[in-house]
């Protein structure tokens, strides 16, 4: 029961630690209670879990609301909040994300080519800043349990769209796997345990 050698976490074909980046995008009063595509309770849940990922593993994040500036529009989740806590969070007019130059410059400051993807609604703020970063050479993997439509059909039509276009669609509990990868990693191995079995319940 020998693992392996650990590959190079930076030109590893998976997600790992020192290869991608969140993104999260709109995670707002108005958009979450707008969801019709799963349960409210359990996407927030979910985005909140991701968030903890990308803390745990050192994942660079870049969050962004859509019309706080202009007070249209309520701040970011206070469940959500409280991980990011003092982030830095790019607020926007655009309906895609990509077409606001800051949004655009804090995700290639990061670094990574592989863009773990967050937003609500699926059918707009995740399909078009999608299918723009995969033009311009990123690869995405939107987080399907961690987003959210404004009905089944969009939020289906929307991962159906991105996929098509090369997108690979994970799971939150894929994603934290992916990043783990090895029981023997020990400095993520609690947060890992903590994540995946909250409160000693499998995940939902």
């Amino acid at each position: 029961m020998v693992s392996l050698p650990v590959r190079d976490p930076s030109t590893d074909e998976l997600l790992t630690p020192a290869n991608a980046a969140l993104l999260v995008i709109d995670y707002q009063p108005v958009q979450v209670k707008s969801i019709r595509s799963m349960d409210q309770d359990r996407l927030v849940r979910n985005i909140v879990r991701v968030a903890r990922i990308a803390v745990a593993y050192g994942l660079p994040m870049v969050v962004s609301t859509v019309n706080v500036a202009t007070g249209r529009n309520a701040p970011t989740i206070e469940p959500l909040q409280k991980v990011i806590g003092d982030l830095e969070q790019i607020d926007r007019t655009s309906i895609n994300a990509w077409e606001d130059a800051d949004f655009v410059a804090a995700v290639k400051a990061t670094g990574r080519k592989k863009l773990l993807l967050t937003a609500l609604w699926t059918e707009a703020c995740l399909t078009f800043p999608a299918l723009d970063a995969m033009r311009e050479g990123f690869e995405v993997y939107p987080i399907v349990d961690a987003v959210g439509g404004t009905s089944v059909e969009a939020h289906e039509a929307g991962l159906a769209r991105v996929a098509q276009a090369g997108a690979q669609p994970v799971s939150w509990v894929q994603l934290i796997c992916e990043l783990q990868r090895d029981w023997n990693r020990a400095a993520t191995r609690d947060d890992f345990t903590s994540i995946l079995f909250e409160h000693g319940e499998p995940p939902d």
